[in-house]
């Protein structure tokens, strides 16, 4: 398991452009190209499948160096270190809401950090982002709770 599997099945793949759930062009595994609202007709291409994976695996790299930045995140990598289930979810949450997005969950956050698995999966659950994407939270709180991956991402 990997959270490149993870990403690929939450995100599907993408070769043309399309708008996105917020209604901002995207293209590929979930990557944004342009404004919220620009006209999706402005992007005529299509992304190799390659460039595609090597555009994910740039942005895997840069997004745990981010992490890393904010202290309550870096703690909560560190409890996750030897545990990559619960550590790709975090990444995951990254990937899909940005760096500042995962932040703004303090006290699931904090729960991590206690290994408190279950608060941590509840904090998830109770959020905008779960609202947003139902499944993929529930598949994320439960992955987070138990620390075992989830068999849709390739057990």
């Amino acid at each position: 398991m990997s959270i490149y599997a993870l990403i690929k099945y939450e995100e599907g793949w993408r070769p043309k452009p399309y708008l996105c759930t917020e209604n901002y062009p995207t293209v590929g595994f979930g990557f944004r190209i342009g404004p919220q609202g620009a006209d999706i007709k402005l992007y005529q291409f299509t992304l190799p499948i390659r460039a595609g994976e090597a555009w994910l695996d740039s942005l895997i790299s840069n997004l745990e160096v981010d992490m890393r930045r904010d202290p309550k995140l870096a703690m909560a990598l560190q409890v996750c270190e030897r545990d990559p289930a619960r550590l790709a979810v975090l990444q995951s949450m990254a990937y899909q809401m940005g760096v500042k997005g995962l932040a703004a969950f303090k006290n699931t956050l904090q729960a991590v950090i206690e290994q408190r698995w279950n608060d941590a999966a509840a904090g998830m659950l109770n959020s905008r982002w779960a609202k947003q994407t139902p499944a993929r939270a529930k598949r994320h709180a439960e992955q987070m709770r138990s620390g075992i991956w989830a068999k849709e991402y390739g057990v």
